[in-house]
């Protein structure tokens, strides 16, 4: 990287041997990271070595001698002129991301300021960095960025390696998860694609095979809009509050929405999950949950782990799932779909077994935990008695073909039932198979002669034919 009023020069013959047998590689052991940051504490103009994210540092060396350094870390969250550039959406930037890496520090040490070392460095990194990322991260990158500070700076050596500037940043510094604040102090922005076409494949509707696992591995986003938010809110307010006056600076009824909401983004792990997803909220998705301000900063704070595992462990699991329920058929209307589909499912992340309820379409209509030392079948039929069965077909799978369920849905819910049978099922089978072949049943009762039974009447019932046929 050039610095300003700079002259070109030619290396000499020394400088010239040295750029002709010049070496890059990774910083890898641990001892040579902290001599790394230590270096770049001391030389970069930026004073720091933080790195974020996913990152990876270089450095290119003769002789064993280090002459330069460069650090790669994940790529800006926010960046004007480069997602303009690339013309991708607000979705796709938040999934695809991580395809992109930044260039956040690029030094040469005081003694070895060769003309070309900077370019030659940069051409072999770039040769190479898609593919270490992959080794490093799993898996590779599209493009890379940086900034330039253009009081100090030219941006010649990225300019003649390929780099295209796209214009200044704002003037904005990230200072907390959804806080910025001006600096008044704008850069450059450059970015230079890896692979022919990069930003047009970042941009399009599907992702190139080799990308689409880093969008498949992107973090459940809440985009609930604050007036939904209040709505699935309030009617969870009836579930009685549990805990002490001490914890309601997060109120039980912003919790469990915070919860629904998560499970409805994709969030399955549990506590540490919940609180990684709370910490993606904006200020106006957490007011929205009723969450208290903190009085020094005048933000809203979001909960941490210890919050969501003491109210998933004590609430009232009917109380949650009547109101949620009811929200549902606000939000949706009535069922109208005549189906009942039970099925038990194990949650892998819980440890547990849950039977649950679904109408044709897909809808929810109720589940039950089944508890230690019982299976499936009895907390099945517990859930029917509590589902609205008249004149609804109940479906179910081969371990619900049992006489009591059957008769809750006919006898207790007046519905219908259509239920599995399978082959290990022998003796049901052979009971199906006697009541088909050796019992009389309409249409056809008689095995004899289908075609009429034993006392009755020949012709078809009705009112005599006027020729008195």
């Amino acid at each position: 990287m050039s610095k300003l009023k700079s002259q070109f020069r030619q290396p000499s013959l020394t400088e010239q041997h040295v750029l002709e047998h010049l070496s890059v590689r990774l910083v890898r052991d641990r001892d040579e990271q902290g001599r790394f940051d230590q270096l770049l504490v001391e030389h970069h103009y930026l004073h720091s070595a933080t790195l974020v994210g996913e990152h990876l540092r270089y450095v290119v060396s003769y002789q064993g001698q280090w002459l330069a350094l460069a650090a790669w870390s994940a790529a800006a969250l926010h960046l004007k002129a480069r997602d303009q550039f690339i013309s991708w959406s607000e979705e796709q930037r938040r999934k695809r991301l991580p395809l992109l890496a930044n260039n956040t520090r690029l030094v040469v040490l005081p003694e070895f300021h060769y003309p070309n070392l900077v370019s030659r460095f940069m051409k072999i990194m770039l040769a190479r960095l898609s593919s270490d990322w992959q080794e490093r991260w799993g898996h590779p990158l599209a493009a890379v960025e940086t900034f330039v500070d253009p009081q100090l700076y030219q941006g010649t050596a990225y300019k003649v390696s390929g780099w295209s500037q796209l214009g200044p940043t704002s003037g904005f510094k990230r200072s907390a998860v959804d806080f910025y604040e001006a600096h008044d102090h704008p850069k450059q922005v450059w970015l230079r694609e890896l692979g022919q076409k990069a930003c047009v494949k970042l941009r399009a509707a599907q992702l190139p095979p080799e990308w689409a696992g880093v969008e498949a591995q992107a973090p459940p986003r809440c985009r609930a809009k604050a007036k939904e938010i209040q709505s699935l809110r309030e009617h969870l307010g009836p579930v009685p509050e549990f805990r002490r006056k001490q914890a309601l600076g997060y109120p039980l009824a912003g919790m469990l929405a915070l919860i629904a909401m998560a499970m409805f983004s994709g969030v399955v792990r549990g506590p540490e999950d919940l609180a990684q997803y709370a910490a993606t909220l904006s200020q106006g998705q957490l007011r929205a949950l009723n969450f208290r301000e903190n009085p020094h900063t005048g933000r809203v704070r979001c909960p941490k782990a210890t919050c969501f595992r003491q109210v998933l462990a004590c609430v009232e699991e009917a109380a949650v799932q009547r109101a949620l329920l009811r929200w549902q058929e606000q939000v949706l209307g009535t069922n109208p779909d005549p189906t009942v589909i039970v099925d038990g499912k194990t949650l892998r992340h819980a440890g547990l077994d849950v039977v649950n309820a679904v109408n044709g379409q897909g809808r929810w209509l109720g589940s039950r935990i089944v508890p230690e030392g019982t299976n499936e079948i009895p907390v099945a039929r517990t859930l029917l008695e509590n589902l609205d069965l008249d004149s609804k077909l109940t479906l179910a799978d081969a371990a619900h073909t049992q006489t009591q369920t059957a008769q809750t849905v006919l006898f207790g819910g007046g519905g219908d039932y259509l239920l599995t049978v399978k082959e290990n099922q022998k003796e049901l089978c052979q009971t199906l198979a006697t009541l088909l072949t050796e019992q009389s049943f309409s249409p056809s009762p008689d095995r004899a002669d289908p075609g009429q039974h034993p006392g009755t009447q020949p012709g078809t019932p009705g009112n005599p034919r006027p020729d008195g046929a």
